[in-house]
């Protein structure tokens, strides 16, 4: 959409107003505007040359609010791949589901483990609403990150055997252990009994990461355990390779067998060097894995490093290769000419980075799905099928876009799949309905957002936008603009993020060299969902174009991303509120309206239409432009927030634990002292380490591009002037007090 013909929106300087902060480099400052502090118009920045007249400072920017009846968001595109996902169960939500089963021989309920420590058990109907705490074990479960209860199983004799295992971690005399234990049901099997809790295995974690926890048991009777190599990163303790401790590996041992537990005869490290209990070794972290209920074949998924995911078929006594091997590559320069075996599929984190494994299918309901095995990917929420050539090849194929954390799937006693969203919902796989027209509009002029006679003009219903703190997207010019359902408005959460009612259409478009490249539409669906969609504008400027899937195109020296619909939501995560940018903290500066020729505070210019409310009575913390006039510390704090903020926060349950939104003390963040995953061959690594960019990976991660770049997607260049900024800030820093 044309800059000469957009209700384009400039940012103010803010420096009259700007809050009082501390000059010690030393310390970050905390920039929270506090309730009923206004911020008045200040001087344009680069309004540029089709600014128009000299812009009036005004109290608002507009007067009303502009009828939106044509940018709606329209219903979801069908499905390509012939399956989709269905809300199940939606009258139930939950908190970080982990895990979901069935009691063997009874399809009567469900039974849904929650990573703080309870199992939650519901009648098997669709119209469900409510839940019952089948076994609360918070007090003595540790949670956060990657630990907490993370695995559960029913003996294979339920309900004769009443007796339900629990994988979870705790603090065993201050140090972190994986802890599984058996539990008996109470009489009516209902719930278990905490105070039957009888432990069978400890292990000491070194680390706060990778405790793998799914147990489940084999089509043999015996219990399986997956457990992490240890954590941190790269494997620092080696666990992987060595057969003297049970980190690194999928455990087998006989719940039945002597006290705390037998292991079976043909493991196979039983009577000579090697823990006894391994089954199979030279695993990363295997966060899910299953039997194929037909087959008895063991699938893993095993997570990854610094490239690779994989899927692997389990054997006794197999080596998995890792720390030499990370998919069917050798790992940190070492050299990898064992006898390992490769897996079954691998893919790069170009396309998620966090596997999530899951079963073959064996239902009746989708009939072309039968023996295929599916898994998927926490972060970026794709689900792919493994699909093999005439020649047998294994290959993947996505057929689903989630967008959500896919924290685990989930099998039926009668072969039907469900994916949990770590989010708190469940969701079932089913055909797609592709007998109806799919009426998703195909070029931009057709969505109601542009001007049919001119798309590269917004709709008349469209009220523009920008934040103080722009996310670096290769140099291109951006302009933004939100359109929501009429008569609905917009909440504001405890941070200051804005929360957009289902309907909300929110649009970007890029331009290069003054031409548009490409217009995204990030949608808000009717079930509450969002979505990306990427429009390609044409050479001739006359209308863009749907892509069914991301792509790469050069302008000149220049090589441009068009993002995927999954990799959408890669950056566009939950913990972050998914409408990056749109928050009180990013808008509460002046900004101008072309419609008006107004130059206003944009906070209370979207008060005044009525499209917020009460947004004085939040505390937040008020961002800068990173590259103006405002402290060091403001400056470097609000690149981070948004360059990086999205990903990595408190909440965010990716595996690095550090926090770079704005507005926390340097010593809150996590930086100086966090665990480390990926050094990049560099001495003395650290995420932060105070006055040397050649040691501090936040540094390092933004001055490169390739596989170990930060952020991991939808970039080729290197953003100069934000690392020269952390560069400044870094050297400039003493400590982390």
């Amino acid at each position: 959409m044309k800059k000469l013909l957009l209700l384009t929106l400039v940012l103010a300087s803010c420096s009259d107003d700007a809050p009082v902060v501390s000059n010690n480099s030393n310390n970050t400052s905390n920039q929270t505007v506090a309730p009923n502090n206004t911020t008045g118009p200040n001087n344009p920045q680069d309004m540029g040359e089709d600014q128009g007249p000299e812009p009036e400072p005004a109290e608002f920017g507009l007067d009303q609010r502009p009828p939106n009846t044509t940018c709606v968001a329209p219903a979801r595109p069908t499905s390509t791949t012939g399956l989709e996902l269905e809300r199940a169960f939606s009258s139930l939500s939950f908190n970080q589901p982990l895990a979901m089963k069935q009691a063997p021989g009874s399809d009567t309920h469900w039974y849904l483990l929650e990573q703080p420590g309870r199992i939650m058990r519901f009648e098997n109907r669709a119209d469900v609403s409510e839940s019952d705490v089948f076994i609360d074990h918070r007090s003595e479960v540790i949670d956060g990150g990657e630990r907490g209860m993370l695995g559960f199983a029913f003996h294979p004799g339920w309900p004769q055997e009443a007796r339900v295992f629990i994988s979870y971690t705790a603090n065993i005399n201050g140090n972190l252990h994986s802890i599984i234990s058996e539990f008996s049901a109470n009489q009516d099997l209902a719930s278990l009994d905490p105070a039957s809790e009888r432990r069978i295995l400890e292990v000491r974690q070194p680390y706060s990461n990778h405790n793998g926890g799914q147990i489940d048991f084999g089509p043999d009777g015996y219990l399986y355990i997956s457990l992490g190599d240890g954590g941190s990163g790269g494997d620092p303790d080696g666990n992987g390779q060595n057969i003297e401790t049970m980190l690194g590996s999928i455990l087998r041992i006989d719940v039945d067998g002597a006290e705390p537990y037998g292991v079976p005869s043909d493991n196979p490290f039983v009577g000579q060097d090697g823990a006894d209990e391994i089954f199979a070794w030279g695993l990363r972290n295997v966060w899910r894995f299953s039997f194929d209920r037909e087959t008895g074949t063991l699938w893993a998924g095993d997570v990854g490093q610094n490239a690779h995911e994989e899927i692997s078929i389990i054997e006794l006594g197999g080596n998995y290769g890792w720390n030499r091997k990370e998919g069917f590559e050798c790992f940190g320069g070492s050299p990898c000419d064992g006898n390992y075996i490769d897996p079954v599929v691998d893919y790069p984190h170009s396309q998620g980075r966090s596997v999530t494994g899951g079963y073959v299918y064996r239902g009746t309901d989708i009939p072309a799905l039968v023996g295929t095995y599916l898994f998927g990917d926490y972060v970026s929420g794709r689900i792919w099928r493994v699909v093999y050539d005439t020649d047998g090849q294994a290959g993947i194929e996505e057929v689903i876009g989630t967008g959500f954390n896919v924290s685990s799937f989930a099998e039926a006693n009668n072969g039907e799949l469900f994916v949990l969203n770590y989010g708190g919902t469940i969701h079932r796989v089913q055909a797609a309905d592709q007998t109806g027209e799919d009426n998703f509009p195909r070029t931009l002029s057709a969505t109601g957002c542009a001007n049919p006679e001119d798309p590269t003009e917004p709709a008349a219903g469209l009220i523009p936008y920008r934040p103080q703190a722009e996310f670096w997207s290769d140099g291109a010019d951006k302009f933004r603009w939100m359109a929501l359902p009429e008569g609905q408005n917009i909440s504001i959460g405890p941070d200051g993020d804005f929360d957009f009612p289902n309907g909300t259409v929110l649009v970007k478009s890029f331009e290069l060299d003054g031409k548009l490249i490409e217009t995204r539409l990030f949608v808000r669906h009717d079930d509450g969902e969002w979505a990306g969609y990427s429009y390609e504008w044409r050479d001739d400027q006359s209308d863009a174009d749907l892509l069914l899937a991301g792509k790469t195109k050069e302008f000149g020296a220049q090589t441009w991303i068009y993002p995927s619909r999954s990799d959408c939501m890669v950056c566009h995560t939950a913990a972050a509120g998914r409408s990056l940018g749109l928050e009180l903290g990013q808008l509460d500066h002046a900004g101008y309206y072309a419609s008006t020729n107004r130059l206003a505070n944009q906070v209370n210019t979207l008060e005044n239409i009525g499209l917020l409310s009460n947004a004085r009575d939040t505390e937040f913390t008020r961002l800068v432009d990173p590259q103006g006039e405002a402290t060091l510390d403001e400056r470097a704090q609000s690149y981070m927030h948004t360059n990086c903020a999205g990903c990595h926060r408190s909440d965010a349950t990716l595996r690095t634990t550090f926090d770079l939104r704005a507005g926390l003390d340097l010593s809150e963040r996590g930086l100086c002292d966090g665990p480390v995953y990926n050094t990049l061959d560099i001495p003395d690594a650290a995420l932060l380490a105070p006055g040397s960019v050649e040691r501090s990976l936040i540094y390092q991660r933004t001055a490169t591009r390739g596989v170990h770049r930060m952020p991991p997607i939808g970039s080729t260049l290197v953003d100069e002037d934000g690392v020269s900024l952390l560069s400044e800030w870094i050297q400039s820093l003493q400590n982390c007090n």
